[in-house]
């Protein structure tokens, strides 16, 4: 169990009373003098995202009184690097929402601290059982290591790092994990993630992680792995690759993704496919107007270097395609444009099945894990036509950005059902609950999304 939470029902613990910024004066009313005066002298006017610590007598803290909006529980997040030492305890509330505020509490509690001393945040919030402390774990575990592996650079960060991270949690869930390395990529029929990763000294890789029971609706995760990001001969400016580090988010997705399925024993059948490369400028680096071939036989002519996930993805969906799964989803840190689209805190996403990107994107809202479709605009495939290839792997107008490297990957899956997310990753400053740095989206909504579609093996997304 985290440090930031308390499962001990024996201590005393300091009550935190949630109040909504409209019902504040009535709850005024309600107490008593001293609580009154208190409130008073600390001129606190129950304004929302606010808190206040009311003492005893004796100057211990008893009580604390929260004015947010109920039931997003983000607000608790800061709670949980604010407030004093002790042991805390939401009353009167339902259990959704404690389990909401829960959550909240241990993101905001999370630091990185491979290469600095933390904070100490002394607070702990109990965890009564009807929170299910168990599943809350397990969901920070995964968040945890998203945000890690995400913050550390790519010096300790590289192809074979994060290839290191897919063993650990092979061995640590009993999976079966396998790679392909280097030049071994071309004889095994993944020349487009070779051409991209090449010219690293760190050789470019397909990773695999296979987990659970083959009579279980099988479902495959892809992660976008470039783990540094120069633009390669189009190369980006300095401002541009100074946190290129997070490239390889998609990567880190679908490992935190993985690691909450397999620890809450999901009913499915979970294939995990990273395609892992540096993008990096040398004398055999890939160069722009080069043809590159691809596993499934589709001629890439490369219009920009610096678009380089959709060609490494492209290599690792159309095999999971081979595989026939009932599901793809790909994960990648893509295109600026979605961020021009649904800014930083929203998670584009698109699929060639309407009707489970709507309940993906409910299940979002109701998760605060906020999710957005954008359209496959089919007319807008012309503008990724090439004259000497099958596709440019850059679109011919500086318009629909996100869109146009949706529809160059949606050429990879065989019409299988399949969603696709474009990610920001990070958070570009500090707010209750996402600390500023690499950022888990998306993957509490399609957690959720999957226990509910797949919480009885054989049951269909559709």
């Amino acid at each position: 169990m985290y440090p930031c939470y308390s499962t001990d029902n024996t201590t005393n613990k300091i009550k935190i009373h949630l109040i909504s910024p409209d019902s504040f004066n009535m709850w005024h009313t309600h107490q008593n003098s001293q609580i009154q005066s208190w409130l008073n002298a600390n001129n606190y006017q129950g304004l929302e995202n606010t808190y206040l610590v009311i003492p005893s007598n004796t100057g211990n803290i008893t009580e604390v009184v929260v004015s947010t909006v109920n039931p997003n529980m983000n607000y608790f997040g800061d709670l949980a690097i604010k407030l004093p030492q002790g042991i805390y305890e939401l009353v009167g509330v339902e259990q959704a929402v404690y389990q909401q505020a829960a959550l909240s509490w241990g993101m905001g509690a999370y630091q990185f601290t491979k290469y600095k001393e933390g904070k100490n945040y002394p607070a702990q919030l109990f965890l009564p059982e009807a929170t299910d402390p168990v599943k809350i774990q397990h969901l920070l575990e995964g968040i945890y290591l998203v945000r890690d592996l995400i913050n550390t650079p790519c010096e300790d960060m590289s192809p074979a790092h994060l290839a290191d991270e897919t063993k650990r949690l092979a061995k640590q869930f009993g999976a079966k994990y396998s790679d392909i390395v280097g030049d071994k990529l071309l004889s095994k029929n993944f020349p487009a993630i070779h051409a991209v990763g090449r010219a690293s000294h760190i050789e470019p890789r397909l990773i695999e992680l296979n987990w659970g029971d083959d009579k279980h609706p099988h479902i495959i995760l892809v992660g976008k792995g470039v783990c540094f990001d120069t633009g390669g001969y189009d190369l980006k400016s300095s401002g541009g690759m100074r946190y290129m580090k997070k490239d390889m988010g998609g990567a880190a997705h679908v490992l935190g993704l993985a690691k909450i399925i397999m620890a809450q024993q999901l009913p499915i059948r979970l294939t995990v496919l990273i395609s892992a490369v540096e993008n990096v400028v040398s004398g055999n680096a890939y160069k722009p107007g080069d043809v590159v071939k691809t596993r499934k036989g589709i001629t890439v002519e490369i219009g920009n270097t610096d678009a380089e996930g959709r060609v490494v993805l492209s290599d690792a969906l159309a095999y999971a395609a081979e595989k026939n799964p009932e599901l793809i989803i790909d994960f990648a840190t893509l295109t600026g444009a979605a961020r021009v689209a649904v800014g930083t805190e929203i998670s584009a996403m698109f699929s060639n099945k309407d009707e489970i990107a709507q309940t993906l994107q409910q299940t979002s809202f109701d998760n605060y894990d906020p999710i957005w479709q954008l359209p496959l605009y089919k007319p807008y495939r012309d503008l990724i036509n090439s004259p000497i290839a099958d596709i440019c792997n850059n679109a011919s107008q500086p318009y629909a950005g996100a869109i146009t490297a949706g529809l160059f990957l949606q050429e990879f899956v065989n019409d299988l059902p399949w969603v696709h997310f474009d990610l920001m990753a990070w958070n570009v400053s500090s707010k209750p609950a996402h600390p500023e740095g690499g950022e888990a989206m998306a993957v509490r909504a399609v957690f959720e999304w999957l226990t509910g579609a797949y919480h009885n093996p054989g049951e269909s997304a559709e």
